[in-house]
């Protein structure tokens, strides 16, 4: 039975480079959904609001390890082949794509309606009042919980772990399997995970006070 050492700790510490470059790809598509969402909440069109409702209940309303399942389990039965990466990529970005979507749309809806009001005795488009007036306002907004949000997407990568994506999580299930010694192991673990996470949560709570103090001007 092999002891944790320093080798065992640079192979978890290695595999969170993996944990980040899944976080980055399901946050970049995920803004890319988000927006769509967001857009399609806030717009004028029925059919619009009534999907994108549907897509943020559906992928909220689920938990993100049943997703992973359907993507990673379901898409060999439609006949096409995924590994864990794509999968996992998939899932986290249909899943960023529901809650920053929803995030996106409060900080829309959260501009004060004199300025939308303006915006249309105007007679701008709904183009032109979401490129010019409202989105650039509900981005300083959003800016705080979508950092916070960042948070969530890190830690949801380790349920990646069950189907096989090398992150983390998998790592210190690799080393706890060869050393038996779990709580060593998983503290590791959690530490780094804390490494990640903790500087977000700063960053995002210095952005709302800096937002709150703009407001109290």
């Amino acid at each position: 039975m092999r002891t944790f050492g320093f080798p065992e700790f640079l192979f978890i510490l290695e595999a969170a480079k993996w944990t980040i470059a899944l976080s980055l790809i399901a946050f970049a598509g995920g803004a890319i959904g988000g927006l769509i969402v967001a857009l399609s909440r806030t717009a004028d069109n029925r059919l619009a609001q009534w999907l994108s409702s549907g897509f943020i209940q559906i992928f909220q309303g689920t938990p993100l390890l049943l997703q992973l399942f359907l993507v990673f389990f379901g898409a060999p039965i439609l006949g096409l082949e995924i590994n864990p990466w794509v999968a996992a990529g998939i899932a986290l970005i249909l899943n960023s794509s529901a809650f920053l979507g929803e995030i996106w749309r409060g900080c829309i809806q959260a501009i004060p309606a004199g300025q939308v009001e303006a915006a249309h005795a105007l007679s701008l488009s709904y183009y032109s009042r979401m490129r010019d007036v409202i989105l650039p306002q509900a981005f300083r907004i959003a800016l705080a919980p979508t950092v916070g949000y960042m948070v969530q997407i890190v830690k949801g990568t380790s349920l990646a772990a069950i189907i096989g994506f090398a992150e983390i999580t998998r790592a210190g299930q690799i080393i706890n399997n060869a050393t038996f010694q779990p709580l060593l192991v998983f503290s590791v673990v959690a530490a780094i995970y804390f490494a990640l996470c903790w500087p977000l949560s700063l960053l995002a709570a210095r952005m709302e006070r800096k937002h709150a103090a703009a407001l109290a001007r």
